[in-house]
């Protein structure tokens, strides 16, 4: 599915998922009132089921629902069906809905979301799209949290997909009800297509490569600017990250990957999901996000995260500024934590200004996503500022430093 508007398959343009339909049958059977469904996130969210689901929660009456990371619009998914819609993450295709209070979106890092999901938002009901395997069935583009849910016992039914790649690390799910099988489009995860780099975006990327040793494990997110910092790179690197992109395929033919990376999701293009066919690059979250793995002395972890704005104490914020949602926080402050913890370095990589203002700001637009402590090395296309050791008067000066164009290297 692409992100364009007018490339959009409505999933209601299945003749399945018409109304009255198999799928909508199918829910019928399974969504009581009162009930709280999840969805399953990331690209392999089973968009074919948003209109279904929409007008069998409305006739059952008091339905929750519960969503994930959202990579891009549901324009069959009906927010008034439903008595109440919360995400543990977020994304682009939930934005609309969020700022409109249509959905609530609960501020939690990544590895909290087996405890919520475990205990005050609990679902009774996991959707998901599944694909087949000759012992059974497995998610196939992400694992994320629906592993966990599956293991506790929460029902699964899903879309068997034939076109998401088999791309999960786990064991057949226990029990799953069919709802459908899907083909073509309505089958295949939704396609991410990054924009190509702009000059800014590589001259921060020459700064941060030069901070990842040979050997290194690498964290990196979506995003025009993560792919310049992959494109960077010059030396091997293994990758131990949330989100998997195309980058890692650029990576892989450069011959500079190690290993078998690790991600709950991937989120990118074609090319990405015909490269993890059959690899086991995808892990559930308690996996991919363990801090105490991450910040184990297998190699040293380089968070390389991007932010929306930075305060002078080095707070900052990915979720959105002036009430907007354009961010979330998914892995940010896990990552940077772990980093912080090990032998890696947890940095920070943002443009000295965005539509023409200072990204470096007094007081943060949004709320505090990865606190100070947890900020080691701040790069802009201005240089890098080594905050590491620092008293917090000196931390400001050495990013006012940085963001008026004198940075002290970084040893």
């Amino acid at each position: 599915m692409s992100t364009g508007d007018d490339d959009v398959l409505l999933p209601g343009t299945h003749p399945d998922a018409a109304p009255g339909g198999p799928l909508e049958r199918a829910l019928a059977d399974l969504v009581r009132p009162g009930a709280r469904v999840a969805v399953s996130d990331a690209c392999g969210l089973p968009y074919v089921l948003a209109g279904p689901l929409s007008r069998v929660a409305a006739r059952a009456g008091g339905v929750r629902l519960v969503l994930g990371w959202v990579p891009g619009p549901a324009p069959s998914l009906d927010p008034a069906a439903f008595a109440d819609i919360r995400t543990v993450v977020g994304g682009p295709g939930l934005r609309a809905l969020i700022e409109s209070g249509a959905a609530h979106r609960v501020p939690a890092r990544l590895s909290a979301t087996p405890a919520l999901l475990a205990g005050p938002l609990r679902p009774d009901l996991l959707l998901a799209t599944v694909v087949e395997h000759p012992d059974g069935y497995r998610f196939g583009a992400e694992a994320s949290w629906m592993r966990g849910l599956a293991a506790a016992g929460v029902p699964v039914a899903a879309v068997v997909s034939r076109s998401a790649p088999h791309a999960e690390a786990g064991p057949p799910l226990p029990d799953v009800t069919v709802l459908g099988t899907v083909d073509g489009p309505a089958g295949t995860p939704h396609t991410i297509e990054t924009p190509p780099p702009t000059p800014t975006d590589e001259a921060i990327a020459a700064g941060v490569a030069t901070l990842v040793p040979a050997g290194a494990r690498v964290q990196f997110g979506p995003g025009r600017l993560a792919g310049a910092l992959m494109a960077a790179l010059d030396v091997p690197v293994q990758i131990d990250s949330g989100l998997l992109g195309d980058p890692v395929v650029d990576l892989d033919e450069r011959g500079l990957l190690r290993g078998t990376p690790s991600s709950l999701a991937l989120y990118g293009s074609p090319r990405l999901h015909a490269w993890a066919e059959g690899r086991g690059v995808v892990r559930p979250v308690e996996h991919t996000h363990d801090v105490s793995r991450l910040a184990s002395d297998a190699g040293p972890l380089i968070a390389l995260n991007v932010a929306l704005e930075i305060d002078r104490d080095g707070q900052v914020n990915v979720e959105g500024v002036a009430g907007s949602a354009a961010g979330m926080i998914g892995g940010h402050p896990d990552f940077a934590a772990a980093a912080t913890i090990g032998p890696g370095l947890s940095v920070i990589a943002l443009p000295a200004t965005h539509r023409r203002r200072p990204t470096l700001v007094d007081a943060l637009g949004g709320p505090v996503t990865t606190p100070s402590h947890d900020v080691e090395v701040v790069v802009t296309e201005r240089g890098c500022a080594d905050l590491r050791g620092l008293a917090r008067s000196e931390r400001r000066r050495a990013l006012d430093a940085l963001w008026s164009g004198s940075p002290e290297p970084v040893e």
